[in-house]
């Protein structure tokens, strides 16, 4: 378990990359020339889906690593999992059907409010200890 923070993160580097990949590819497929980020509904859904990974990552990497390093390594893993299904659930949906991406979302949000109660507790209580 103590390595689960670092599994999650290689995992979360390549959903990254396959989000980047989805969109170079429907960028071809579509004839979407760069630095254009519209045109085709399939390459718009491709673009977004990496975008909103992407702006959830930056939010998602420092809570796993702040819980892990405050006493919470094994549970930030599994909650980091849960976020990590949870945006693979929503970049699925979203490609198949916009309007069905909300629960992949919602997952993934559960995943991070956890990580976020859980860095809260840890810097909280090492601020009273230290």
């Amino acid at each position: 378990m103590t390595q689960l923070p670092a599994l999650v993160t290689l995992l979360t580097v390549l959903l990254l990359f396959g989000t980047t990949w989805l969109v170079g590819r429907a960028r071809g497929k579509y004839a979407i020339k760069a630095p254009a980020t519209s045109g085709h509904p399939l390459f718009e859904r491709a673009y977004r889906v990496q975008m909103n990974t992407l702006e959830q990552t930056v939010m998602f990497l420092p809570t796993l690593w702040l819980a892990a390093t405050y006493g919470f390594n094994g549970w930030a893993g599994i909650a980091g999992l849960v976020w990590l299904l949870g945006r693979v659930w929503y970049a699925v949906a979203y490609m198949n059907d916009p309007a069905k991406r909300g629960p992949g979302f919602g997952l993934a949000s559960l995943g991070w409010l956890a990580l976020l109660v859980m860095t809260a507790i840890g810097v909280v209580r090492a601020m009273a200890v230290g």
